[in-house]
């Protein structure tokens, strides 16, 4: 029965005991109202907390008030939001779902304070661990990425990891559990749908004891990373210094060439979020000597010195000005990625797309593309337009924001501007009727 191995796997786990106030987080889907139903059937004091994200309409409106009325059921306090999600996203650049994440956590930390919440009870579950396995391993994060989602960070837990949906849909039906489904779940538009509907289904007909095959692979790497954690901290304590918010990594106490890049490569990505690709680059400046370039996360830039690494926060002043080469297929700017791929022109649906993508005309531009903040003075022709525009004033008659301002990259070709990043492409880089060859630029919010 699901409750009793609920049951035993809290208090194996020590996830949270009857003296516990728990903040169940509830969207009125299956995982979260069989979670409600476990924890309340279980004895445990709890208290609900439902995020109406505002962005399915009539549907977000349904699951509140079902949330509302079964919390009402079992006699426990229902807190309620509704977040302004679109509007926090054009505020501040980020992606539907980080600026989603971000909203809800900084509420439920409220509501922790307010009301004496000890533990925030996530509803995540086995398949929801092997799914972001492979959406990790897609976009190459590296064995962090592969640990799947931790049963517990800090005061938020995740009371599911012991079994899978099958499992949990299942005790649903049986138990008359009431539960909506989001429609988006359905649309093979997001990746995780893709290995949800598309991938894992294959697998489990070559094994249907794939999830729990998956499971234990995934505590096994979870093991892994700890052991790696701990001494990628030994090595830190001696190799990195810290001179008033300047890091220096130095190489002379990293003795094992043969795991050097690997060190690295943990160092910067764990504690100052740089990409694989990026420390990739970072790693062969450093090989080469080759001083003077430098390498950005969203937060820090790094740059080779007299054979070590610095690491700095990231500075207003700075362009973050990078190069981008003919071959490249990503380069990272701000909170974004933009991917790089040529194509021949009659491949493309339709030339209308959206503002995060861009379509010029290949044999137009100019590589070394060179990728920076705009900066006061900066000017280019949009498209559709035979006259010269200053950025700052496009940017005024758009509205953008202060902060959305200080995130805006725009793309050199040569000494001209091909692409406000986002926004417009610029005139003369426009698909023609003698365009062959499309760069097509897709901007990715991180």
């Amino acid at each position: 029965m699901l409750i009793d191995k609920f049951q035993e796997y809290v208090t194996r786990e020590k996830l949270f005991t009857s003296k516990d106030k728990i903040l169940l987080t509830v969207s009125g889907g299956v995982d979260s109202m069989v979670l409600m139903s476990l924890c309340v059937n279980s004895g445990y004091t709890v208290g609900v907390a439902h995020c109406n994200f505002s962005l399915r309409g009539a549907e977000s409106d349904e699951d509140e008030i079902l949330v509302q009325e079964h919390a009402r059921k079992y006699g426990i306090e229902c807190h309620n939001r509704r977040f302004d999600t679109v509007g926090e996203m054009e505020r501040t650049g980020e992606s539907m779902e980080m600026a989603a994440r971000r909203l809800r956590y900084t509420w439920f930390a409220e509501l922790c304070e307010e009301h004496g919440y000890t533990v925030i009870a996530v509803a995540h579950h086995i398949d929801d661990s092997i799914e972001t396995f492979f959406i990790n391993l897609l976009r190459g994060t590296g064995l962090r990425g592969l640990t799947g989602i931790h049963q517990q960070v800090g005061r938020v837990v995740r009371p599911l990891m012991f079994a899978t949906r099958k499992e949990i849909v299942e005790y649903a039906l049986h138990k008359h559990i009431p539960y909506r489904e989001d429609s988006s779940n359905k649309t093979t538009k997001y990746l995780r749908n893709k290995i949800r509907l598309g991938l894992t289904p294959r697998i489990r007909e070559i094994n249907p004891r794939f999830p729990f095959i998956m499971s234990r692979n995934i505590e096994r790497l979870m093991a892994a990373q700890r052991f790696i954690d701990g001494a990628i901290d030994h090595i830190y304590a001696d190799a990195v210094s810290d001179d008033g918010g300047i890091i220096t990594i130095r190489m002379e106490r990293i003795t094992d060439a043969d795991t050097r890049e690997f060190v690295i490569y943990e160092i910067l990505s764990s504690r100052f979020g740089f990409k694989g690709d990026v420390v990739d680059g970072l790693c062969r400046a450093l090989q080469n000597e080759t001083t003077g370039r430098r390498f950005y996360s969203r937060s820090h830039v790094a740059y080779v010195d007299r054979g070590n690494i610095v690491v700095a926060e990231v500075s207003d002043e700075d362009s973050c000005q990078v190069s981008v080469k003919q071959s490249q297929q990503r380069a990272y700017c701000g909170n974004a990625v933009l991917y790089f791929e040529v194509v021949d022109v009659d491949s493309l649906p339709t030339y209308n797309v959206a503002d995060n993508v861009a379509l010029l005309d290949a044999d137009k531009v100019e590589f070394p593309l060179t990728l920076r903040r705009w900066s006061e003075g900066d000017t280019f022709i949009p498209f559709g337009m035979t006259g010269r525009k200053k950025v700052s004033d496009f940017l005024i008659d758009g509205k953008v924001s202060m902060a959305e301002k200080g995130r805006q990259f725009v793309l050199i070709s040569g000494s001209e501007i091909a692409w406000l990043v986002g926004r417009r492409i610029a005139d003369p880089f426009r698909i023609t009727d003698q365009t062959e060859r499309v760069l097509r630029i897709t901007k990715e919010i991180i």
